[in-house]
């Protein structure tokens, strides 16, 4: 029997949030969307390959669930898990996220 095993540690939030992402060696930002994500991990779809093992930053705004009630910006510094073709031309990837910074708020 051909079972997967849920290692997550934290239950999932589905939500679909835009995210840019830098690469560790400064290449230039990428677009990305979430599927799912919680305080340790996230997956999302984005038009560019990554490689399993980097390490890259993802700006984002969690949602109230994951906070105290209140959106908040954020950088994670994750570790790319897994890569898988998505749906059309997206990859899908898995992303552990290591250290979470919240951003201070902008006011225009």
């Amino acid at each position: 029997m051909n079972s997967k095993v849920d290692r997550r540690s934290r239950q999932r939030v589905v939500t679909r949030l835009p995210v840019r992402i830098r690469s560790a060696a400064g290449s230039p930002a990428l677009s990305a969307q979430t599927r799912d994500l919680s305080t340790n991990g996230v997956f999302l779809y984005t038009e560019a390959h990554m490689s399993e093992g980097s390490d890259v930053e993802l700006i984002l705004i969690l949602p109230p669930e994951l906070t105290s009630g209140e959106k908040c910006w954020v950088c994670c510094h994750a570790r790319v898990l897994r890569v898988e073709q998505g749906p059309g031309k997206d990859f899908g990837v898995a992303a552990e996220i290591r250290r979470m910074d919240i951003l201070p708020e902008i006011h225009g």
